[in-house]
């Protein structure tokens, strides 16, 4: 199953990695002056975190899918389709939204070379 945002391919083996760290229950516990617990809760309207992580052995993206994700990020508030899992979300990037790490280091990197990737994304 392809792992898309937009129309860019991303690995499709990167890993959700906050999947379940997220609540979409939102809760305020306060003290009243009496000692009284005060307690208020809310479903969340948006806001989950996607973050997408690849490895030093998997889930590599080419320099080049880089520089077209880099585009994107620099371009603030731009909603995004992310398809993931067979479900699609919109999302806009977390900042920084990508942080990559050559798998082996060049000094000056071909559009083809591969980076270990995460990208961070919020669900709108």
């Amino acid at each position: 199953m392809a792992l898309m945002l937009d129309s860019i391919t991303l690995p499709t083996d990167l890993i959700w990695i906050d999947e379940y760290a997220y609540s979409p229950v939102k809760q305020s516990i306060n003290t009243a002056v009496n000692g009284g617990l005060i307690i208020e809760a809310a479903a969340a309207l948006a806001g989950r975190p996607i973050t997408l992580q690849g490895g030093d052995d998997y889930a590599w993206a080419s320099k080049a899918t880089l520089e077209l994700l880099r585009l994107k990020q620099a371009t603030p508030g731009l909603v995004m389709s992310l398809g993931l899992l067979g479900v699609t979300y919109s999302v806009i990037f977390a900042q920084p939204g990508i942080t990559a790490k050559q798998v082996i280091d060049y000094s000056n990197p071909a559009s083809e070379d591969w980076y270990a990737v995460t990208l961070k994304f919020i669900e709108l």
